[in-house]
C-alpha cells in the first residue's frame, strides 16, 4: 500500500578543489550495505531546510555550515527509495568550518573525497541521481517513477 505522505530529504554537496565528499553506507540491509552517498537526512518538523541541512553536516561529518552558505542545486521526486515518495533537496556548499570526518561509525563506515569527474561505482541510486542532475545543471528531475501514458488529445 502506498503511503498518503512524502518525506523531505536534504543532501549536502561538500565540495573542495572540484572534489566531492561521500560517505560510505553501514546497513543492515545489504542492497545499501557499503554504498557511497552524500550526507543527508530528514526535514524535522519546524526547522527550515537550510537549518536541516546544515543540522546534518555537523551531525554527520562533523562541520559547522553557515546556513548562508548553501545553494540550492537540484530537486529530486523520489518513488522506490524506501516505503515512502520522497522529495530530494540538495544543497551545494563550498564553506565550512572543520574538516569533515565520520560522526556516525554505527551508520557509516567511511568519509572520503572523490574527482568530481571521477566518482565511485558504488553510489546509493537516489543521491546519484541528484549528484548527476547536479553536475547535468539540472534544476528537477524524478526517479523511480513508472511512465504513465499521456492521455489522447481531445482538441479537434
Amino acid at each position: 500500500m502506498m503511503a498518503d505522505r512524502h518525506l523531505i530529504d536534504v543532501h549536502l554537496l561538500l565540495v573542495r578543489d572540484d572534489q566531492l565528499l561521500l560517505s560510505r553506507r553501514r546497513d543492515t540491509n545489504p542492497s545499501f550495505d557499503g554504498l557511497w552517498h552524500l550526507p543527508s537526512g530528514k526535514l524535522d518538523a519546524r526547522e527550515s531546510v537550510l537549518d536541516a541541512a546544515a543540522r546534518e553536516a555537523h551531525e554527520e561529518v562533523g562541520v559547522l555550515i553557515d546556513p548562508n552558505d548553501l545553494w540550492h542545486v537540484h530537486t529530486l521526486h523520489v518513488n522506490g527509495s524506501g516505503p515512502d515518495s520522497r522529495l530530494g533537496l540538495f544543497f551545494e556548499t563550498r564553506r565550512w568550518v572543520g574538516e569533515p570526518t565520520n560522526r556516525e561509525p554505527d551508520k557509516c563506515s567511511a568519509v572520503s573525497w572523490f574527482p568530481l569527474d571521477a566518482l565511485p561505482e558504488k553510489i546509493i541510486a537516489y543521491p546519484a541521481a541528484g549528484i548527476h542532475a547536479y553536475r547535468a545543471g539540472t534544476s528537477f528531475s524524478v526517479h523511480g517513477w513508472a511512465a504513465r501514458p499521456v492521455p489522447a488529445s481531445t482538441a479537434g
